[in-house]
């Protein structure tokens, strides 16, 4: 028991950079209640004592907050940050070393009494406010992120975000990412299931648009010269893109009687 404690603290310590001491893990930490009343009350449902298993779950969500149903299965050295506004459903299963923030659900989408709620396989880390809904599949080592929707299976080791969720992370499969990945644990965590090279979406898109506008000035070039060399004058050149123009400028300046006037 004492060893598994020490254990889940120091996986607490490697997590939180907040954390100062043991002492604080044990008295002050919500998710760490949470978690103690869910291992008493799982034993209790287990045991087949239903109504004393959800009246320990209730309580535990009147003190942290935090509401596991007594039904759902969680491994080890499982940390909910902050952790106010969790929902765990009753066949939600959580595997080893998973981390969720404040406000993530692990919902259902039926009300027929089957596996309906997601699971989660080991080394995941769920965002604030991402919902995970259904008997979904997240596989090891995949990110959420914050106020993602999660409705289908995520492959191991993929980053996903959006409404509803999108894979935009490549799979941790090949040594460069497992360099990465190795450097990203050895400086730091995955907080709110973002990463340091996690790719902008807005970005990514914004970038494909440039690339085919590049293309699109190519072929007028080319068809502007073929034109030319077969006797037809047809001006096809673009005009060059300035980039200067999209540099950061300074406001406007207005007159005094002009200057807009500012709200109170």
């Amino acid at each position: 028991m004492f060893k598994n404690l020490h254990e889940y603290v120091n996986s607490v310590f490697q997590r939180d950079p907040a954390a100062r001491s043991t002492f604080e893990i044990l008295t002050a930490y919500p998710g760490v209640h949470a978690l103690m009343f869910h291992r008493l009350s799982h034993r209790f449902w287990c045991w087949r004592f239903k109504w004393l298993a959800r009246f320990i779950s209730s309580f535990a969500r009147w003190f942290t907050g935090i509401e596991i149903h007594p039904g759902a299965k969680i491994g080890r050295r499982f940390f909910i940050d902050h952790g106010m506004g969790v929902v765990i459903g009753e066949t939600a299963e959580i595997g080893d070393d998973c981390t969720l923030y404040h406000g993530v659900t692990l919902g259902g989408t039926t009300w027929r009494k089957e596996k309906r709620h997601p699971t989660l396989g080991n080394n995941v880390v769920i965002g604030a406010g991402a919902k995970i809904l259904g008997p979904v599949t997240v596989g090891d080592n995949a990110r959420v992120g914050s106020n993602s929707v999660v409705v289908k299976d995520v492959p191991a080791g993929a980053t996903v975000v959006g409404i509803p969720g999108r894979v935009i992370g490549p799979k941790r499969d090949d040594s460069k990412s497992q360099q990465r990945e190795a450097m990203a644990k050895k400086l730091g965590f995955d907080a709110y299931g973002q990463s340091a090279d996690m790719p902008d979406p807005v970005a990514q898109a914004i970038d494909l648009m440039l690339d085919h506008m590049h293309l699109v000035d190519n072929k007028m070039k080319v068809l502007s010269s073929a034109l030319e060399k077969a006797g037809i004058k047809v001006n096809l050149e673009m005009p060059e893109l300035d980039v200067n123009a999209f540099e950061e400028q300074s406001p406007p300046q207005y007159p005094q009687r002009d200057r807009p006037k500012e709200n109170s």
